[in-house]
């Protein structure tokens, strides 16, 4: 490569994109163009959901939307640094990180370490630097797990040396995020595994029998606990308690049939007048589909199932299985996560307290998400196009496409 290409590609600070602009396939340009989208929705709407709460809280309309920007401007310089580091340097941190989050998660159900907020132990901070230690063993898991199968893909139908330890660290992981308690969060923990041992090759059989287990044991989880009970019972029948646990996810739904077609227009929404609790949160969405109506909804549904389409793309073209695992992994990731969002909040599913992957408003779940999407990001920037990959080799025991290794 010559010293001009060098000198054109672009830097920050120490940190080097390998891979000049010219040499980037278009899943890495138009990643950015969904991702760039969904931040703009999301500041836009988070003014409008949080307007009144923040007016009546902090006598200005401004202080919710503010922060969020704030928020997003962080979550960007975490973007541009982790997808400028080639993710293959983050194997090496992948069980260190690993171990990180198990003991935050430990600490966060210290009292007087753990911070409750909604009737959750689930972060640690203080004030508004505050970080909830599940976000981050989402993404160490996500490169752990790849780490892991992708240096044993060879033994890939030995249980105990692949299958086992994942399901032992999941359970201590996913275990500590109950106690908190985040049903949630786990849930879309479990996808993220599910969906790397599925495009690792793990035979179907085997998966099958680890997702009956575990959703048993979410059932169970959801049934023994009463107000987790009782929000699942709500989501079965929400006219039967209109005015208790059923009450969110009614007024979710007066708002989003009030949009209509078209919305009721940007600012106009009624439900984030205190009648619907999280608005500029959890049920962004209702607030999306009240103001934007029906087609601004599927704006945002068509955004999310294109950052699929790109992440799997962007997984296939993968240059090794390590990154084909973390990019599959981290799609599943937004996906799992925005599917149980809008699924709770058109009434598809019960409400599990989860925020909709970089349009709600928060904090650190933002700059997580915002680091493992730069992490896709990269995984896109060192993808090769159809004609430059190697024949792919098909696993006798799975449909998954993998890299033929090299001779």
């Amino acid at each position: 490569m010559t010293r001009a290409r060098e000198r054109r590609r672009p830097r920050i600070g120490f940190l080097r994109l390998d891979v000049s602009p010219e040499e980037r396939p278009s899943t890495y340009w138009l990643l950015l163009g969904v991702l760039s989208v969904l931040l703009m929705i999301g500041l836009v709407m988070v003014l409008s959901a949080s307007s009144v709460q923040s007016l009546a809280e902090f006598g200005t309309t401004w202080f919710y939307f503010l922060r969020q920007l704030m928020w997003v401007v962080l979550g960007v310089v975490v973007f541009l640094v982790s997808s400028r580091i080639d993710y293959r340097v983050l194997r090496r941190l992948s069980t260190l990180l690993l171990l990180a989050s198990i003991a935050m998660l430990v600490l966060v159900l210290v009292p007087g370490i753990g911070v409750r907020v909604n009737g959750a132990r689930s972060w640690i901070g203080a004030g508004m630097f505050r970080i909830q230690p599940a976000e981050v063993a989402k993404l160490a898991l996500v490169l752990f797990c790849s780490d892991l199968l992708a240096r044993r893909a060879h033994r890939i139908d030995e249980a105990r040396l692949t299958l086992w330890p994942i399901i032992v660290v999941v359970s201590v992981v996913g275990g500590l995020m109950m106690l908190q308690p985040d049903l949630g969060g786990s849930i879309v923990l479990a996808a993220i595994v599910f969906a790397v041992l599925f495009v690792a090759g793990v035979p179907m059989l085997r998966l099958a029998g680890v997702l009956g287990v575990g959703g048993a044991l979410a059932m169970g989880a959801a049934m023994a606990e009463p107000y987790r009970r009782a929000r699942l019972l709500a989501f079965l029948h929400p006219e039967r308690d209109p005015g208790g646990a059923a009450y969110q996810i009614n007024q979710s739904l007066n708002g989003l049939a009030s949009g209509g077609w078209f919305g009721a227009g940007l600012g106009e929404s009624a439900s984030k007048y205190g009648y619907l609790p999280n608005a500029h949160t959890d049920f962004i969405f209702a607030i999306i589909g009240e103001e934007l109506g029906l087609f601004g909804a599927l704006l945002v549904v068509a955004l999310f199932l294109g950052f699929g389409v790109l992440g799997m793309k962007a997984a296939l073209r993968a240059p090794d299985l390590f990154g084909m695992l973390v990019a599959a992994g981290i799609t599943a990731w937004v996906l799992a996560q925005a599917l149980v969002n809008i699924g709770g909040v058109v009434g598809l599913m019960p409400i599990t307290g989860i925020t909709l992957p970089f349009v709600s408003y928060g904090g650190s779940s933002l700059l997580i998400t915002m680091a493992a999407a730069g992490v896709l990001v990269n995984v896109a920037a060192h993808g090769r196009s159809r004609a430059a990959r190697p024949v792919a080799k098909r696993s006798p025991a799975h449909p998954v496409m993998r890299p033929a290794p090299a001779r």
